[in-house]
């Protein structure tokens, strides 16, 4: 009996060792902090390198990174279900209001800068177009490649869906030309893609396309086309130069919201997208630093 007894107490003895050692891997294999991101499909991708990045050097910090469109990340900040928004457009000020009225307050941070590229097929021979021809083209006012300079061909039109920022920042920028008084709207035969990949995949196939998409989702066999801000001005094609000296004129900010000031682990990741290591990558893919 004294045997059987000692034999039972070491038996919990031993699975009590276990159980508090398997406890403490849980606890170890645990991150200290999540960082949920989610958003524009212009940032996705720089988004989801930074976290790589990041997480290397910190693994108790685990960071999830989506897209689905800016619109779809201002929303998710609104309902409360996302630390981080990334967005390439900014905020409306309907979404505050409406952030706003759910006890929301969205805090803006510029984390890089975007130049985006009008893009036709290799085999297309216009080089060159003024932001006055393309708002024509993408309203529907010119129909055939023959209108600008290039061969008798329909223009096939390639954007973004609505929900994407790039496209309400096309629309506003180049169908309308900046003016908040323009009503103009993309012509009804645009096809809209879902994604930057669904664009390029598009231009590369049709000869007759045009799309436009971030230049860091663009791939050196398509032909990026120069833009003139009004004719009989330069034609500049564009890059990281053309975009910090302003000449060229499709340019923007890229943005993360957070609701409120970040704190603790959100804080110290959206420090380190401003550092020179984090910008470095922001070049790398294509993109422009935001210092």
């Amino acid at each position: 009996m004294k045997r059987f007894v000692a034999l039972c107490l070491l038996s919990s003895f031993i699975l009590a060792s276990c159980a508090s050692n398997s406890s403490a891997q849980a606890a170890s294999d645990s991150p200290a902090a999540y960082i949920e991101n989610k958003g524009s499909d212009t940032i996705v991708n720089l988004a989801l390198a930074w976290a790589e990045r990041y997480q290397k050097t910190r693994p108790a910090i685990r960071i999830s990174v989506t897209g689905g469109g800016s619109g779809t990340g201002i929303a998710a900040l609104i309902n409360g279900t996302v630390d981080i928004a990334n967005a390439s457009r900014k905020i409306k000020k309907e979404e505050i209001a409406e952030a706003q009225a759910k006890g929301i307050e969205p805090v803006e941070h510029i984390i890089a800068r975007d130049a985006i590229a009008v893009i036709v097929n290799p085999k297309n021979p216009v080089n060159e177009l003024t932001l006055k021809q393309i708002s024509d083209i993408y309203s529907g006012g010119v129909t055939n490649w023959s209108e600008v300079g290039g061969e008798d061909r329909p223009i096939v039109r390639l954007s973004r869906e609505t929900n994407s920022g790039t496209h309400v920042y096309f629309l506003e920028t180049v169908l309308r030309l900046g003016s908040k008084e323009d009503k103009t709207l993309f012509s009804m035969d645009t096809l809209l893609l879902p994604s930057s990949e669904g664009i390029i995949s598009e231009v590369r196939d049709n000869p007759n396309a045009i799309g436009y998409d971030g230049l860091g989702y663009v791939p050196k066999d398509l032909k990026t086309v120069a833009i003139a801000k009004e004719a009989g001005a330069p034609y500049v094609l564009p890059a990281i130069k053309t975009v910090n000296d302003k000449t060229y004129p499709i340019a923007r900010d890229l943005y993360m919201y957070t609701n409120g000031e970040p704190k603790g682990a959100v804080k110290e990741y959206l420090d380190w997208l401003l550092s020179a290591e984090a910008q470095q990558i922001v070049a790398e893919l294509g993109f422009v630093p935001a210092k």
